[in-house]
């Protein structure tokens, strides 16, 4: 299996730390409002490549963080005037909803920053202890020329930073021994959380917390560290740097980043109306449809992200979904029970399909290869199977199916759904808003409803939903 490492910029052979499992930690989002399609990528992206690594029989031990103290959530809580622990654990729940909507298995371990400050305290004293950084009034820096790789997974180099990228002289650079250096620790502002530490009463810096939560539930060095583009530098980057240095080993063998998805070929930005979040799209799309839409480009190719192609996408998973109904229809209703000779040499045929999907998702993860292979097992179920076949035979070519699309994390199984009082009660309220042309109304119920997972569409021969 070959996966490109960032680091040295080809691919390499997967070579695992410890034989028969993977230790990954995959960088989560910020929790300070709905996540974004952005967010979304390198979930469904890394969800992918952990199933394989399953899939393929390894153990993986999956961790993947929220940050629940920035910034952000400080001048959202600000704003809203409640804290920022009721922020942060408003948005990781609604985070975990979009999420079970997309499929994405729930990580080995979720850990919290906020609940990991002993052991930021104690890497920075090590930090500290070994010369790697150092105390001004209150704020602990890296010292970053200190660490005489720093630059080798962005392959930057220090001094083409230092004038060439004044963006990165941050605030503070007066207290710094060099304006590169990061900060590890800063004391408290007025109205910010804020915990005890030897240098001041105050919070990390971003960059310690993964660093701390890998060594915690990986140990000191891992097989994979995933995440967007965005993160290579400064955040993957500094990382490397805090735990080489406290910890006196390669912290990670493999880097694997994602490339950034647009929005009708223009970057996703608040200023341009172009924002996107999960919870928009599950009120328009089943959530498999937009997993389905992420897989259909190599994680490392920029995506583009438009009505046409979740349109596409919407097509394209249909018609995977309706062979995998026919195959269950043809296999409850088949006149005899076991396989012919002839079917025995059709679904022996079915290998090249299983040979096609490895070979593309051990050439780098390759989904929209692995797509095509899933496409041509369904084109040839579509030929093979009919009312005169097998029960064993219809049986064998969808359990199949199921076998490789779970590996992608699509679900094939068309289940019906009982809809709650409550749910039948806000449809037909939306309805009758509607009569009444009070579409806010209308509109602001298919929010809740997709909130709970419905979503509705309005048909010539009314209004239909499905779960999200």
């Amino acid at each position: 299996m070959k996966l490109y490492n960032t680091m040295s910029k080809r691919k390499e052979e997967f070579v695992p730390v410890e034989e028969g499992k993977v230790k990954m930690y995959v960088c989560g989002p910020t929790v300070y409002n709905f996540i974004h399609i952005g967010n979304a990528r390198p979930m469904i992206v890394f969800d992918t490549v952990r199933r394989y690594f399953e899939y393929k029989g390894y153990d993986v031990n999956y961790v993947s963080n929220f940050t629940d103290v920035d910034d952000k959530i400080i001048k959202k809580a600000n704003e809203e005037g409640v804290s920022a622990n009721e922020i942060s654990a408003r948005y990781i729940a609604e985070c975990k909803k979009d999420m079970e909507g997309m499929n994405i298995k729930p990580a080995t371990t979720h850990p919290l920053a906020t609940q990991e400050i002993d052991g930021m305290l104690d890497m920075i004293g090590t930090l500290i202890e070994k010369g790697f950084a150092y105390e001004k009034n209150g704020t602990v820096y890296f010292r970053t020329r200190q660490f005489e790789d720093y630059g080798k997974l962005s392959h930057k180099n220090l001094d083409d930073l230092r004038s060439g990228n004044r963006s990165l002289l941050v605030s503070g650079e007066d207290e710094k021994e060099d304006p590169l250096d990061f900060v590890l620790w800063k004391p408290k502002k007025e109205g910010e959380p804020a915990w005890e530490s030897p240098w001041s009463e105050g919070r990390p810096g971003w960059h310690i917390e993964c660093s701390v939560m890998s060594k915690k539930y990986l140990g000191e060095q891992i097989d994979i560290h995933a995440g967007g583009e965005d993160l290579v530098f400064p955040h993957h980057e500094n990382e490397i740097a805090q735990s080489e240095a406290a910890n006196g080993k390669e912290f990670s063998k493999y880097w694997m980043h994602n490339a950034f998805l647009n929005i009708d070929n223009h970057k996703m930005s608040k200023s341009l109306g172009n924002f996107r979040t999960v919870r928009e799209i599950s009120g328009q799309y089943d959530l498999q449809i937009l997993r389905f839409f992420m897989l259909s480009a190599h994680y490392r190719s920029p995506l583009n992200f438009s009505a046409e192609l979740m349109e596409a996408s919407k097509n394209g998973l249909e018609r995977i979904l309706n062979a995998a109904d026919n195959l269950k229809y043809l296999s409850e209703n088949a006149g005899k029970e076991s396989m012919t000779a002839g079917e025995k040499e059709k679904l022996d045929q079915t290998a090249q399909f299983v040979t096609a999907f490895e070979s593309a998702m051990e050439d780098d993860f390759n989904t929209a290869d692995a797509i095509a292979a899933v496409f041509d097992l369904v084109k040839f179920a579509n030929t093979t199977a009919d009312a005169e076949g097998s029960k064993e035979y219809a049986e064998a070519l969808y359990d199949l199916l199921v076998k490789l699309t779970d590996v992608l994390g699509l679900i094939v199984e068309k289940k019906e759904e009982i809809l709650d009082e409550e749910i039948e009660a806000l449809i037909a309220e939306r309805q009758a808003a509607r009569k009444a042309k009070d579409f806010a109304r209308a509109d602001e119920i298919r929010g809740e409803l997709a909130a709970k997972g419905i979503v509705l569409l309005d048909t010539r021969e009314g209004v239909k939903w499905k779960k999200a």
